[in-house]
């Protein structure tokens, strides 16, 4: 017996929701024809793939088996249609990226100007995160096409490329002790008020972890959400920041009384795209990754 996919559809959102009748709202079907997806099913691989209870059903083990891979092949196929429909409207298709709060403003702008006059009929979409995770679960469940992230330890079932490593500073208010100094140690570093990301950002780990090895303990009153408050507060006084070495302006009177000293025993950050698959990448998708990549490699168009 032939497995087409809209039984592997149904089943999985059968698994999903563990009701068939809400499965069967969903699609605007009846319930018992939600039931023969999954029989055909059964009688196709010749084991129970649903426990039927009575608020509902769970996938067996064997159904397990099938959900992960048939979720697996689901999420490809949805992606080859997208790149489908996107040759079949030539240059008229969207690219969707995951960033950061201030990536666009840091790493992106002259990409995005870039893009923009090559394909002026692209439209490229902008979803804010908080964190790397859930980067990585929006590009598993192919909600989005890149993600700029925090590179780190390989992720199952992504696609990591470093594009930039940054130096880290120490941001300081130009009337603090340190400010005058030539060099900080990691034993100053040990003295100061931090403000600090949130623990769920991946740049706060990686900063955690170099610190943990340099045998610093950062004690910590103060946390914001991006780096650019955390400048912003050392400017004010409110504080001390470690922070990538980026171009840090936002306007503010305070921006002009912080001064940046160089942290060379810290590992630098390093960042850049996470994708699904590569060689599955849109060909926008691809351009766009490649015009940021060329803007901070310093290559020609």
């Amino acid at each position: 017996m032939r497995i087409t996919f809209d039984d592997l559809r149904v089943f999985v959102a059968v698994c999903d929701t563990g009701n068939l009748s809400a499965v069967a709202r969903e699609l605007s079907c009846t319930q018992p024809a939600v039931s023969q997806h999954v029989k055909r099913l059964e009688r196709a691989t010749g084991v129970r793939l649903l426990e039927r209870h009575s608020d509902g059903v769970t996938a067996t083990a064997e159904g397990l088996v099938l959900y992960a891979a048939a979720t697996e092949g689901i999420a490809g196929l949805d992606l080859a249609l997208h790149r489908l429909r996107e040759f079949a409207r030539g240059e008229a298709g969207s690219v969707r990226v995951h960033t950061g709060a201030t990536t666009i403003r840091h790493f992106m702008a002259e990409a995005i100007v870039e893009f923009r006059r090559r394909f002026p009929r692209a439209r490229l979409e902008f979803r804010t995160t908080v964190s790397s995770r859930q980067s990585f679960d929006a590009l598993a469940e192919g909600a989005v096409d890149l993600a700029w992230v925090t590179i780190g330890a390989p992720v199952p079932g992504i696609e990591l490329r470093p594009i930039v490593e940054l130096p880290w500073v120490l941001a300081v208010r130009d009337d603090d002790p340190l400010a005058g100094r030539l060099a900080v140690t990691a034993a100053d570093l040990a003295e100061l008020e931090h403000i600090r990301l949130p623990e769920h950002a991946a740049s706060r780990r990686h900063l955690d972890a170099a610190l943990a090895r340099l045998g610093v303990e950062a004690a910590s009153e103060t946390g914001v959400t991006d780096w650019n408050t955390a400048v912003l507060l050392a400017g004010l006084g409110a504080g001390h920041a470690i922070v990538p070495a980026l171009p840090y302006d936002s306007g503010a009177a305070a921006d002009s009384r912080v001064r940046y000293l160089a942290l060379p025993f810290v590992p630098p950050l390093a960042v850049g795209w996470a994708v699904r698959r590569w060689d599955a990448l849109t060909p926008l998708a691809r351009a766009f990754a490649d015009a940021v990549e060329r803007r901070h490699r310093g290559t020609p168009e």
